[in-house]
C-alpha cells in the first residue's frame, strides 16, 4: 500500500454550508478545526508507507479519526460510520459530503503501522504543536506528572489455566507453521488434552490430583521443548513467538530433579518483574502499589498547569506494572525537553524524587522538581544525636559528634538499597567512655557510633534542604497543585477507559496511551473555547453529610 499526499487545508464549500446549518453552535469536531487547522498532514506519516502500491487513505485524516475515536469512546466501525455518516467529522477532516469513508479495518492497519516505528507520539506532538501555535500551551511555568495502573486485556488465569493455555498457544502456532510436522510427534493425549481452551476444562478440587494434572502439562510442554529443539526440525519454529513464551514459562515454572519435570518451589520461582502471566500479553506483569495489586502496565501522565490556557497532557510515558515512578524522572524529562515543554518546576508525588533526582534534574534540565522526599526512618535520626547534630568535613572526611571526638575511618558502601554511601565509624575507644553512649548509640550492647552519608556532599546538602523547606506552610500549601493531576487520571479514565488496556502488549497499549491524552487535550481546548468551567471534585451524598469540624482527610476514597 502507497502514500499519496492529499491536501486536507481547504474544507469543500457544500461541506461548510451543510455544517454551519446543521450545527449553528458548532461542535467539538468543528470548533477544533476553526481553531487549531489541519492537525496532521499525510507527509508526517510518509515512512509508514511504500513507495508503490495501492493508495491508501489519507493518515493525515486517519490520525485525526483515532483521536476523535478516543474523543467520544467509539468503536472502529462507529469511528468509520463516522466518518461516512456525520457531518461534523467530515467537516474536520476536510471530506466533500459524499465522501463514502473507508472500511473499519483500516484503523486497525493504520494503528500497527503506527506501533511498527514508535510512532504514536507523533498524534499526541500535532495536537500539542497545533496549540502551541495558537497559543494554548504554557509550558515554561510549572508541570505536574501522577501514574495510574493498568489493566492487561487478557484476563487472569489460574496457574494451571496459564501453563495449559501457554502449551495449547504453542501447539496451535506450531500446527499453522508445521502441520505435518507436528502431527508426527504429537502425543495422542494432546488433542485431548490441548484440543480446546483451559476454561472449558474441569480441572480436579483436590490438592494432590490438580498438582498431578500441573506435572503432565509440564512433561508434555518439556517434550514438545526438546522435539522443537532437536536438530531434525525445522529451524524456522524456534523462531515463532508462542515457542519463545513456552520456553520461558517453562523455565519460570518447572525444572527437572533425577530425571522428572516437577514444579518450583516457591523461593525458585522467577520475581515479579520477569515473571509471565498468560501468553496471549507477554508483556503484562504484576504490579502492587500499597493496597492495589493488579496484572498489566503503568502509565505515568505530565501536564502543564496554569491559570490562562487550557491544562494540556505534555507527556505520556507507558511501563509494565513493576518499574518504579522513581525510575522515570530521567526519561519523563528528557522526553519534555526533547519536544520543548520542559516546565520551570516539576511537581510530583512521594513515588518520584530522590536527592540524586532533584540534582539531575537541577543540574541536567534547569527543573526545580518539586515532591515530598521520604523521611529518614533510620536509628541515626532519631533522639538528641540524629544526623544533624555531627559536623562533616568533606574536603578532610572528617566527621565530628557533639562531644568533640572526631572520626576519620571513611569508607565508601552500598546500603540495603544498592545506593552508594559512605560509611563513618568513630572510634570505640573514645565512645566507650563518652556518657551519653547510651543516648547517641541505638543498640544495647554497642560501644561506638556509625553513620551513613551520602557519597555526594550536593546530595546530602540538598535532602536537609529540601526537607527542611518541605516542613514549612508556605510548601506545603504550593504542593496542592500536584493534587490537579489525579483529575486527569479520572478523566481518563472516565472518558477514555484508561484503567484497562484495548489492546495486548506494552507497544499497543502504550499507542492508546498517547492517543488518550491526545483526546484530553483535545477535549479540553474545546472547554476552553466554550468556556466550559472545570468540574469540581465530586463528593458523594453520604460525604456531603459531614460535619464541618470533621474532616474526610486519609478516610478510604474510591479510585480515580
Amino acid at each position: 500500500m502507497s502514500m499519496q499526499p492529499k491536501d486536507s487545508g481547504k474544507i469543500p464549500a457544500e461541506t461548510v454550508r451543510v455544517a454551519g446549518a446543521a450545527f449553528p453552535k458548532g461542535s467539538l469536531a468543528i470548533r477544533v478545526r476553526d481553531e487549531l487547522g489541519p492537525l496532521f498532514t499525510d507527509e508526517g506519516f510518509a515512512d509508514l508507507f511504500a513507495a508503490r502500491g495501492r493508495p491508501a487513505w489519507s493518515p493525515g485524516r486517519l490520525a485525526l479519526v483515532l483521536v476523535l475515536q478516543f474523543v467520544e469512546g467509539l468503536t472502529d466501525r462507529q469511528a468509520a460510520e463516522a466518518v461516512r455518516a456525520r457531518i461534523d467529522f467530515k467537516y474536520a477532516l476536510g471530506l466533500e459530503l459524499d465522501d463514502p469513508g473507508f472500511d473499519f479495518s483500516v484503523l486497525s492497519e493504520f494503528r500497527d503501522r503506527l506501533v511498527e516505528v514508535d510512532a504514536g507520539r507523533r498524534v499526541l506532538d500535532g495536537v500539542l504543536s497545533a496549540a502551541r501555535e495558537k497559543g494554548l500551551l504554557k509550558t515554561a511555568g510549572r508541570a505536574r506528572t501522577d501514574a495510574t495502573h493498568v489493566l492487561s486485556s487478557a484476563r487472569e488465569l489460574s496457574w494451571l489455566e496459564m501453563v495449559a493455555e501457554t502449551l495449547r498457544s504453542a501447539l496451535n502456532a506450531l500446527a499453522r507453521a508445521a502441520g505435518d510436522w507436528l502431527a508426527g510427534i504429537a502425543e495422542p493425549d494432546w488433542f485431548k488434552h490441548y484440543a480446546t481452551r483451559a476454561e472449558d476444562s474441569r480441572f480436579p478440587k483436590a490438592h494432590a490430583k490438580r498438582d498431578a494434572v500441573g506435572s503432565r502439562i509440564g512433561r508434555d510442554g518439556t517434550r514438545l521443548l526438546a522435539a522443537v529443539f532437536a536438530t531434525d526440525a525445522p529451524p524456522a519454529l524456534r523462531a515463532l513467538a508462542e515457542v519463545e513464551t513456552l520456553r520461558q514459562v517453562w523455565v519460570q515454572h518447572f525444572h527437572q530433579v533425577d530425571g522428572e519435570v516437577m514444579r518450583r518451589g516457591p523461593k525458585d520461582r522467577a520475581s515479579a518483574s520477569m515473571r509471565l502471566l498468560t501468553p496471549y500479553d507477554p508483556d503484562a506483569r504484576t504490579g502492587i502499589k500499597r493496597d492495589t495489586l493488579w496484572d498489566g502496565y503503568k502509565v505515568h501522565l505530565t501536564e502543564s498547569c496554569g491559570e490562562d490556557a487550557p491544562n494540556l497532557v505534555t507527556n505520556v510515558a507507558t511501563t509494565v506494572a513493576t518499574v518504579a515512578d522513581s525510575a522515570m524522572n530521567e526519561e519523563i524529562h528528557t522526553s519534555l525537553a526533547a519536544r520543548g515543554c520542559l516546565p520551570a518546576e516539576h511537581w510530583v508525588d512521594a513515588g518520584y524524587p530522590t536527592a540524586a533526582h532533584i540534582l539531575a534534574a537541577r543540574t541536567g534540565h534547569g527543573i526545580a522538581l518539586h515532591g515530598p522526599l521520604a523521611g529518614n526512618t533510620s536509628s541515626q535520626a532519631k533522639g538528641a544525636f540524629g544526623l544533624d547534630a555531627f559536623t562533616i568535613d568533606w574536603e578532610r572526611r572528617h566527621v565530628s559528634c557533639p562531644s568533640g571526638v572526631t572520626a576519620t575511618d571513611w569508607y565508601p558502601r552500598t546500603d540495603s538499597k544498592g545506593l552508594p554511601v559512605i560509611r563513618v565509624r568513630f572510634p570505640a575507644s573514645r565512645c566507650g567512655n563518652c556518657p551519653d553512649l547510651r543516648s547517641c548509640v541505638s543498640s544495647a550492647t554497642g560501644r561506638r557510633r556509625e553513620l551513613m552519608l551520602r557519597q555526594q556532599q550536593a546530595e546530602h546538602d540538598t535532602i536537609r534542604t529540601v526537607r527542611a523547606e518541605q516542613q514549612t506552610d508556605a510548601w506545603k500549601e504550593r504542593y496542592k497543585i500536584r493534587a490537579g493531576v489525579e483529575g486527569t487520571i479520572s478523566q481518563a479514565v472516565g472518558r477514555c477507559g484508561l484503567r484497562r488496556s484495548r489492546y495486548r502488549g506494552l507497544t499497543k497499549t502504550s499507542l492508546q496511551h498517547q492517543l488518550t491524552a491526545a483526546a484530553i487535550n483535545l477535549a479540553r481546548i474545546d472547554a476552553h473555547l466554550t468556556d466550559t468551567p472545570r468540574a469540581p471534585t465530586r463528593t458523594s451524598h453520604f460525604a456531603a453529610l459531614c460535619p464541618a469540624e470533621l474532616t474526610l482527610d486519609g478516610a478510604q476514597q474510591g479510585p480515580n
